[in-house]
């Protein structure tokens, strides 16, 4: 049959807990990647920096132990439900879901694809579009089997690294100052391009570490593969859609999952508060692997205390239904406050006004988010991802009433 009849999801049948685990994700994801626009990015995600002090410290200590690592995981998450929903829908309606899938994915990693190179480096969508086409393997994967596939590849990544650690500390010591060496130069080279240059220059900069990135999906992949999973388990479980159903799985991830993580995170920050980039042994990777689970553990209890405390969130709901469009316009605007060719604030906001400013700017996409949904159906990058799935222009503006 055709695809063609395979349309987008109405309002009324979505599910309004996504909405708004979205938006709260999105919200991490900012707080997270405020960093990495303010700054070089390789000198993101290391840790507390012993540089910030005072509130600053305060600031970066906060993001570092609640935030980072556990809003990536959680939106990897609500991708593989996602996926799930989608999957059960068309076989539903009798629709053939593949060619629709590699569509929605092909149409994902072009708008990623344009996002590393045009605004920001620290894109995620190619890595989840990529991805995608490895999750549509699992279709047909007993729905038991979930979580068991997906915790396994999520702790492959964190066995990975430390093995990786491990032969990286055999290493002579003049290989190890090389290493160093060649970190440091590539955070002066961000620098220079993201602070100081011009767009072209940005955009040359932003095509090296793109391609860097790439090769960080030998370790990111494993984790986002294995999220896609788990999520794709809550949705064919009906864990995410009826909650209630399953009590002590969420009672578990809100008083056991999250306090666990939480305990992992601090026992982290003793053993090694801070990585300094380009530092490569098997202290620095065993902090990796244990930031890795925690992180891991307290989305899922994030998860279920966001469920629980949903009705009185819904107000993220429409910023989690235009996830997309805030998510690439969170990276147009910072670009433009901090970079050299904007308003030049790079390296000049302290870590404390950083997450004012994120947390300003979030709740202007909400009310922007609320305001553009009374008129409109979708966000307008969600309107472009559904015309080039669906081959057709869905209509964008809402039917007027009376």
């Amino acid at each position: 049959m055709s695809t063609s009849a395979f349309q987008p999801v109405t309002p009324n049948e979505r599910i309004a807990t996504l909405d708004v685990l979205r938006g709260l994700a999105l919200l991490g994801i900012l707080l997270m990647n405020i960093e990495a626009f303010g700054g070089p990015l390789d000198l993101s995600f290391t840790g507390i920096d012993a540089h910030w002090q005072g509130l600053d410290r305060w600031a970066d200590g906060f993001v570092y132990i609640f935030v980072q690592g556990k809003f990536f995981t959680l939106f990897s998450l609500l991708f593989g439900v996602g996926f799930a929903v989608m999957a059960q829908r068309a076989e539903a309606a009798g629709r053939d879901f593949t060619r629709f899938y590699l569509r929605r994915s092909l149409g994902l990693l072009l708008i990623g694809l344009l996002h590393a190179v045009l605004l920001w480096a620290g894109d995620i969508l190619v890595a989840y579009a990529l991805l995608s086409f490895v999750l549509l393997a699992f279709r047909e994967a007993p729905r038991s089997w979930l979580p068991v596939l997906g915790t396994a590849a999520y702790l492959a990544a964190a066995l990975l690294i430390l093995l990786l650690g491990a032969v990286m500390s055999l290493l002579p010591a003049d290989e190890v100052a090389k290493q160093a060496s060649t970190a440091l130069a590539s955070i002066e080279a961000q620098r220079q391009a993201y602070g100081h240059g011009s767009y072209g220059t940005a955009v040359l900069q932003r095509l090296r570490d793109f391609g860097t990135s790439l090769g960080a999906l030998m370790v990111v992949g494993p984790q986002v593969l294995g999220m896609f999973l788990i999520g794709a388990w809550f949705a064919r479980s009906g864990a995410i859609a009826h909650p209630a159903e399953h009590p002590r799985l969420f009672a578990w991830l809100r008083w056991g999952a999250l306090p666990l993580g939480l305990g992992l995170m601090l026992f982290s920050v003793w053993w090694l508060p801070y990585v300094v980039p380009g530092r490569f042994d098997l202290r620095s990777t065993s902090t990796y692997a244990l930031n890795a689970v925690a992180g891991l553990l307290m989305c899922l209890g994030y998860l279920a205390w966001g469920g629980r405390w949903s009705a009185h969130l819904r107000w993220l709901a429409p910023a989690g239904r235009m996830a997309l469009s805030n998510y690439l316009g969170q990276s147009l605007i910072c670009t433009l406050v901090f970079y050299g060719y904007g308003l030049g604030w790079f390296e000049q906001m302290g870590r404390a006004w950083q997450l004012l400013f994120a947390i300003a700017l979030f709740a202007v996409q909400v009310l922007l988010s609320h305001c553009w949904l009374k008129y409109f159906r979708f966000g307008p990058m969600e309107w472009v991802w559904r015309a080039i799935t669906y081959l057709q222009l869905p209509p964008l503006r809402r039917q007027s009433i009376g």
